[in-house]
């Protein structure tokens, strides 16, 4: 296919089965574009590898993790009463961070499970812990299958003081459960966690470091597409550019609609901005924009902003040209992204 990721299957598969092996507990987290493998593929590997819990981000996930995975199913998103798109299963776990939601969602039919989170520094969804004994009194006939804990970043605070304060918060409260979910430690942290919490089940939930934990075992790749000549000054494009200088115009796969140029390039515009555009010299001075496709080693100018499906490339006349239909390396973000094929190879 056109815009593809290439994927040396065994070191992939290497990978995740040494990452699982030294990460008890694990909660794989499939979410968004299934970090560019696709939500169904990274399920799938998930019941390979013999786990029994994965995250998905939203609602509308449900459904298809569901058919593509065996186990359970913790959507992180918390319930609100007004989604009209939430399916009720044994096998899908809720997560609560209000008092009026759990109020609510004590309604559900009997067995329905729930994570109870809590608000940590990041300050996006959760219970402060004044709020945990209130919560208690009203989660009614709701399952809890655990308390958990979403943290900043890995390594840009005291993520493992802020776990150790929840995970003293967790025992001392009322819930009736030890199993305590916490996203973004460090593997260290998660060892010392444990070591100071025995009477705890930590398990991580993961997603970044477990799929793209060996950028070296996958590929983003584009299809050469066309290529022709082109001469200084000659028109070329929707916006009928004036090309720089003698060269080739390749157009190759990947466009917006794959993620590519999600934020319009930016070209310099004004004096002083052109100004030091000409002093660091090269197409940019004249409005191009850098595309994140390499040919002949070298990253290379977009002849203009990228298009739904294609993306038009400047290759300067000194440069070796590919052949219609060769492969060509491109810098993607995974998280973004989104695939014509996923080929394991």
């Amino acid at each position: 296919m056109p815009f593809a990721l290439h994927v040396n299957a065994e070191r992939w598969h290497r990978h995740l089965r040494t990452f699982a092996q030294a990460t008890t507990g694990l909660v794989p987290v499939i979410k968004g574009n299934g970090y560019g493998f696709g939500r169904d593929l990274l399920a799938a590997e998930v019941g390979d590898l013999g786990l029994d819990m994965i995250t998905v981000g939203t609602y509308p996930e449900v459904p298809g993790a569901l058919d593509a995975f065996a186990g359970d199913v913790m959507v992180l998103t918390p319930w609100r009463p007004f989604f009209t798109d939430v399916t009720y299963d044994a096998r899908v776990i809720h997560t609560v961070g209000r008092i009026a939601d759990v109020e609510a969602l004590a309604a559900a039919p009997t067995g329905t499970r729930v994570v109870v989170e809590g608000e940590t520094s990041m300050s996006r969804h959760g219970f402060d812990r004044h709020e945990l004994a209130a919560a208690v009194q009203a989660l009614g006939t709701l399952e809890v299958a655990g308390f958990a804990i979403h943290l900043p970043l890995a390594g840009l605070g005291n993520n493992l003081d802020e776990a150790q304060s929840w995970a003293a918060v967790l025992e001392t409260s009322q819930l009736e459960t030890t199993t305590m979910f916490v996203s973004h430690l460090t593997p260290g942290e998660y060892a010392v966690l444990r070591e100071l919490r025995p009477n705890l089940t930590i398990r991580p939930r993961i997603g970044t470091s477990l799929w793209l934990g060996d950028l070296g075992a996958i590929r983003a790749r584009a299809t050469v597409l066309d290529i022709h000549n082109v001469g200084r000054g000659e028109r070329i494009g929707y916006r009928q550019r004036p090309m720089p200088r003698d060269g080739y115009l390749l157009i190759v796969a990947g466009g917006t609609s794959h993620g590519i140029g999600l934020e319009a390039p930016k070209t310099a515009s004004g004096i002083v901005q052109r100004g030091k555009s000409v002093a660091r010299g090269g197409l940019e001075a004249a409005g191009f924009a850098l595309s994140p496709f390499t040919i002949d080693g070298k990253q290379r100018w977009f002849a203009e902003p990228p298009h739904m499906q294609v993306s038009m490339l400047f290759l300067p006349a000194s440069a070796d040209p590919p052949a219609v239909g060769d492969w060509i390396d491109v810098a993607v973000r995974y998280t973004t992204v989104t695939f014509d094929s996923v080929d394991l190879l």
